[in-house]
């Protein structure tokens, strides 16, 4: 009897983490975003990070690790993780894109064409099914704040609804399930 007990408790502790990695953030490079939204278009998610940003981890760790929150991006976006110092050229929108040394750190010249200019981390930035940028935020998110942003965008509803109109309104999904 101990022996089945032992067994079904690694079972279920096995299928509650496969589940757990399940509502991740399946976080993808840029290229890959680019090359999966010529086949099946969808709007990208962009987080600029640092590896020094306090921020970014605390984001990383807190809101972005919430399961509704994974899970609705990795349904509806294509999540990219772009650090904002990556050394290698990018190719985007037949561009490319490359590491430009500077005093004290230097920064990768996608980071400043997405922020227009702004180096501010984290930030997010909100790409359409065309490529194009929607919308850039700088600056930690909470969950209710990342959940209004993400359904904005994914939604369409910044089409045709104003962001003021649109957070009067709005009903989170419920968080805290991790």
């Amino acid at each position: 009897m101990r022996l089945v007990l032992i067994i079904v408790a690694a079972a279920f502790f096995t299928f509650h983490q496969e589940l757990k990695a399940q509502n991740k953030v399946r976080w993808m490079s840029f290229e890959e975003a680019l090359k999966k939204s010529e086949t099946k278009p969808k709007k990208i998610f962009v987080e600029v990070y640092t590896d020094w940003c306090k921020w970014c981890k605390h984001l990383d760790n807190t809101t972005l690790a919430e399961d509704k929150i994974a899970k609705y991006l990795n349904e509806n976006y294509y999540p990219v993780k772009l650090d904002a110092q990556y050394k290698n050229p990018i190719v985007f929108n037949n561009v490319e894109y490359s590491y430009v040394k500077a005093y004290p750190q230097g920064y990768h010249e996608l980071a400043a064409e997405l922020l227009s200019g702004k180096l501010s981390f984290p930030s997010i930035v909100i790409l359409d099914e065309n490529n194009k940028v929607i919308q850039a935020l700088d600056g930690y998110k909470n969950c209710i704040e990342m959940d209004m942003i993400i359904q904005y965008f994914a939604t369409d509803n910044y089409k045709t609804t104003l962001w003021r109109t649109y957070t009067k309104n709005f009903h989170a999904m419920p968080v805290g399930n991790r």
